[in-house]
């Protein structure tokens, strides 16, 4: 990973892929099910040390 190499630790959610043929509604539920990993990496990130 490119991240890796250039010394970053980014913090990441991913989904299932494809998305591009996804319905509005396949896609609210792609979101909310990735939701509860994007809030733990964001609280995780403001978390001192």
């Amino acid at each position: 990973m490119q991240a890796k190499s250039l010394g970053v630790d980014p913090a990441m959610v991913f989904v299932a892929h494809p998305i591009q043929d996804r319905s509005d509604d396949e896609l609210r539920a792609l979101a909310d099910a990735a939701l509860p990993g994007i809030v733990q990496r964001l609280v995780a990130s403001q978390a001192p040390g």
